[in-house]
């Protein structure tokens, strides 16, 4: 497979996870704003802003701040719109590999979006992330039912799993770290759509502890991270045995998946109550995993080499 088409693929699994994941977000914030008349408003937009990797003064934030950023704005990949965008951008360079179904899917999606801004400034934004929701839903589940497991299908599955690890522990921290203007662990849960698996595994009232613990670590519910970081160790390991010769008798052989696989060991290995205890770093550093380990990927299977040009020796 050509490389630019394989970074198509990735980046596309990366931005549609982050559209998906970014309007769970921005649902629990509104819906906590609208239901919590004594949110100090500024102080949990600001604290939102800084998770989402756009730190902004408490003075300046609010509301319509973080929808601009995080969902309106065109010409930022990691709002709504952006990632959406730059996701239909990436599949009219990978249209031989993908099927027409997907590809209709994104268009789709893409020419809705004006429609979708303007009745969300003037209705309100939940039809907008509901919409979002539903078209990455429909995405994934078309890559699923129309393409054949080979490469493509892995490239697109190792970005959507890596971007999942990311924004699944940027959604815990929105609940460890924003202190009093936190959102309860339920609402946590709801935007990961994790409430009701919770409720079926532990048949109770939600607990902080058993929540992390299922959001962290539970091996059957997909969004978890460790389901997310198993499913990007077993992309990783088979591209690596359908370009790696001998790659069973090596070990494993690429950076991504060393990074990726010690990430999934020590959330495997390390007990609760530990994992429980120093859960702000363990968030960070899961996060710097994920930065790593899609910078690995890059060098590993997309950046080309430039051509040597040879210059003669009276020119040096």
């Amino acid at each position: 497979m050509l490389s630019r088409i394989a970074e198509s693929l990735f980046w596309i699994g990366r931005y549609v996870e982050r559209a998906d994941d970014t309007a769970r977000i921005l649902d629990v914030h509104t819906q906590r704003l609208v239901e919590d008349p004594w949110i100090d408003e500024r102080r949990a937009c600001a604290n939102l802003l800084a998770l989402m990797g756009s730190p902004t003064p408490e003075s300046e934030a609010d509301t319509e701040r973080v929808l601009g950023s995080l969902a309106f704005d065109r010409g930022s990949p990691s709002s709504i719109v952006g990632a959406l965008s730059a996701a239909r951008e990436n599949a009219r360079g990978a249209r031989e590999v993908l099927s027409a179904e997907i590809w209709e899917s994104l268009n789709v999606t893409h020419n809705a979006l004006p429609q979708q801004r303007t009745m969300a400034r003037r209705y309100g934004p939940h039809s907008l992330f509901r919409f979002v929701r539903e078209r990455s839903a429909m995405v994934f589940g078309l890559a699923d039912a129309t393409m054949s497991r080979d490469e493509s299908w892995l490239f697109l599955i190792l970005g959507r799993s890596l971007e999942r690890v990311d924004m699944t522990s940027r959604i815990i921290s929105t609940r460890v770290l924003a202190g009093d203007a936190a959102p309860s662990w339920t609402l946590v849960l709801r935007s990961t759509g994790a409430y009701e698996p919770y409720l079926r595994t532990y048949r109770g009232m939600v607990n902080s502890s058993r929540a992390a613990e299922f959001l962290l670590l539970d091996r059957l519910f997909p969004r978890s991270v460790f389901a997310a970081l198993e499913q990007a160790e077993a992309c990783l390991a088979e591209l690596e045995r359908s370009t790696v010769r001998d790659a069973a008798r090596i070990g494993v052989a690429g950076e991504a998946h060393r990074i990726v696989g010690r990430a999934r060991t020590m959330l495997e290995f390390m007990s609760p109550p530990e994992l429980l205890a120093q859960l702000p770093a363990r968030l960070e550093e899961l996060q710097r995993t994920c930065s790593a380990a899609s910078a690995a990927v890059t060098h590993r299977f997309f950046t080309e080499q430039a051509p040597q040009v040879w210059v003669p020796e009276e020119a040096v």
